[in-house]
């Protein structure tokens, strides 16, 4: 399978249509590298990001930029036995995860 990235910025334009991130506690499934966590997390008033691979969240974590270290947090957890509080988040996002 080919990877792409979203030269067309398709990916943003639908997800801040579809979701309102204004000041909210965001949950990301499937962070990966951050790619997608960039693109929002500025709108968010905190993100969590999840992923089960490890040299992915690394590459978020150096990636991340300076002015986001407060707002976006990262950690190795799946969705079976997610280590957070019920009602922690506002939103949860799900994308290019399987």
């Amino acid at each position: 399978m080919t990877f792409q990235k979203d030269a067309e910025r398709n990916e943003v334009l639908y997800l801040h249509k579809y979701a309102d991130f204004d000041r909210k506690r965001v949950l990301e499934v499937g962070c990966g590298d951050g790619r997608l966590t960039w693109r929002y997390a500025r709108d968010a008033r905190h993100v969590t990001g999840i992923d089960l691979e490890q040299d992915d969240l690394r590459v978020a974590s150096i990636e991340r930029a300076a002015d986001l270290e407060t707002t976006v947090a990262l950690a190795r957890a799946d969705t079976i036995h997610l280590p957070f509080r019920d009602h922690a988040f506002d939103m949860a996002i799900l994308a290019w995860s399987f």
